[in-house]
């Protein structure tokens, strides 16, 4: 066998070791990318081998809640992607006003800052004081860090551009306030949003929504879960509800292609119509 196959074979039994430990399902990721944050982590470490990492996520908690972090997305900034917040304003927002009360869920929120611009575009277009936003993912570390609504100062020149180019109507800065070398997100965009622990690969139907956000997390998932995760989505959508996806991703070949039909499919935001 070569180090290849052996890696590989070290992988699956690190994968479900972690599922049958801890109920953490990471077996239908993408293996290149969970590959690459293992051997990441292995470059961190006195480790020699993927087996000797098995030994230390079954025995050590800390060690294994360290490697969860390495398998988070984590990849996120303020309106990323302007192209797909301004459709989101001019396409679904009008629709959306239709409802006298709206149930959004943002599934796989990392550390919140697409969340919290969602909230933006809501509270400009008067629908904030009507929504209850359920931002989700499965990592609590990263979680707990959403619900502070704390971002990098030095970021702030790119999340003021990206804003301006998603349709902004208002000044950036009145929507958080800076502190030391970060900027704090606004108390008033919190009080809508729920932050909860779920996880796509293992948890059932969320409600039923009237949108539903997963934006570039399912490019890390194998078929198999894609499907898992669209249908999912699917139930727990109203009818004729809205489904956006991040740019690389789609429902071409997927058991729910079917189901939905694209509304701006430059965008990936989709329409529940089955």
């Amino acid at each position: 066998m070569s180090k290849i196959e052996n890696e590989n074979i070290e992988v699956e039994l690190l994968l479900e070791t972690i599922f049958q430990k801890y109920g953490y399902d990471f077996r239908y990721y993408s293996r290149a990318s969970i590959k690459r944050r293992i051997k990441h982590r292995l470059a961190l470490t006195k480790l020699n081998t993927i087996s000797e990492m098995l030994g230390q996520v079954l025995y050590d908690v800390k060690f294994f809640e360290t490697l969860l972090l390495d398998f988070s997305v984590n990849v996120t900034e303020m309106f990323r992607d302007p192209f797909f917040f301004k459709i989101l304003r001019k396409e679904v927002i009008p629709v959306l006003r239709t409802y006298p009360f709206l149930k959004i869920w943002h599934a796989g929120c990392a550390t919140g800052e697409e969340v919290y611009s969602l909230a933006i575009i809501l509270k400009e277009e008067g629908l904030y004081d009507k929504t209850q936003i359920y931002a989700t993912d499965f990592n609590e570390v990263i979680l707990h860090k959403a619900k502070q609504g704390i971002i990098p100062l030095d970021q702030i020149k790119q999340y003021t551009l990206n804003y301006q180019k998603a349709g902004g109507k208002e000044s950036f800065a009145n929507y958080y306030t800076a502190k030391y070398d970060s900027a704090l997100i606004d108390q008033s965009l919190k009080k809508g949003i729920v932050f909860s622990d779920h996880n796509l690969a293992t948890d059932g139907v969320f409600g039923e929504m009237n949108l539903i956000l997963c934006r570039n997390v399912m490019i890390y998932f194998q078929k198999e879960l894609q499907n898992r995760a669209i249908g999912l989505f699917k139930d727990s959508m109203c009818n004729l509800g809205f489904l956006c996806l991040g740019t690389k991703e789609s429902l071409m070949f997927s058991e729910y292609e079917n189901d939905f039909e694209p509304v701006v499919k430059k965008a990936k935001i989709f329409r529940r119509i089955k």
